[in-house]
C-alpha cells in the first residue's frame, strides 16, 4: 500500500477521462447534419431489440448457402452471449445515470431507458454479431460493419450513452466473439 498518492493520481486520471467523455458526448450530440437527423433515428429503430441483426441473419441464411448459415448461427449465438454479459451482468453491477437531457440539443432524448447507461448493450450486440459473422464470412462481416458503426454513433448522438459506455460495449462484443470462437476448442480440451 502506498501513502494515498496513488489514489489521488487514480482519481485525477478518472476525472480527466470523465471530462473527456462528457466533452465528446456534447460534441457528438450537437452534430446536426440533415443526413444524420434522417439516418440515425432509422438506425435506432432497426437496432431496437436486435431486429437489424436478426434480419441480417435471416438474409444470410436464405441467400448465403452453407457459409451464410454458419455466419448467421455464429452471429446470433455470439450476440446472445454479448447481451447476457452486457445487460445481464455488467449493467447489474454498475449503476450509471444516462447523460443529462440538457446536453442533447436536438431533442432525441425523449425515450431514454431507465436502466444503467453502462455499458451499451446495443453496441455490444452489434459488435458481437459483426465479429462472429466476419470470422465465418468476411464479406458479410464487412457489410455488417457499416450498421455496427452507425449503431455505436447513434447511441452517443441520441444521448442514450456516454462514449465510454459505447467503447465498453464494443469491448464486451469483441470478448463475446472471442469466447464463442474459443469455446468449442476449450470443450474438446476439457474432455481429454
Amino acid at each position: 500500500m502506498g501513502d494515498g498518492g496513488e489514489t489521488k493520481t487514480e482519481m485525477k486520471v478518472l476525472a480527466g477521462l470523465q471530462d473527456q467523455d462528457h466533452q465528446l458526448i456534447r460534441r457528438v450530440a450537437a452534430w446536426d447534419s440533415p443526413a444524420a437527423r434522417r439516418l440515425l433515428p432509422a438506425v435506432e429503430e432497426a437496432a431496437e431489440h436486435t431486429k437489424l441483426w436478426w434480419a441480417a441473419a435471416l438474409v444470410m441464411t436464405a441467400t448465403g448457402g452453407w457459409r451464410g448459415r454458419r455466419a448467421a448461427a455464429g452471429g446470433v449465438m455470439t450476440m446472445a452471449v454479448a447481451e447476457l454479459l452486457s445487460n445481464g451482468v455488467v449493467k447489474q453491477l454498475v449503476e450509471r445515470r444516462r447523460p443529462p437531457a440538457k446536453w442533447i440539443p436536438h431533442g432525441d432524448d425523449v425515450e431514454r431507458p431507465d436502466s444503467s447507461s453502462f455499458p451499451s448493450g446495443h453496441t455490444a450486440a452489434a459488435v458481437a454479431f459483426t465479429a462472429a459473422v466476419a470470422q465465418a464470412w468476411p464479406w458479410a462481416g464487412a457489410a455488417c460493419a457499416v450498421p455496427t458503426v452507425l449503431v455505436a454513433l447513434q447511441r452517443v448522438h441520441s444521448g442514450a450513452h456516454y462514449p465510454s459506455d459505447v467503447a465498453t460495449g464494443a469491448v464486451i462484443g469483441g470478448a463475446a466473439a472471442a469466447l464463442v470462437r474459443l469455446s468449442p476448442r476449450l470443450m474438446v480440451r476439457c474432455r481429454r
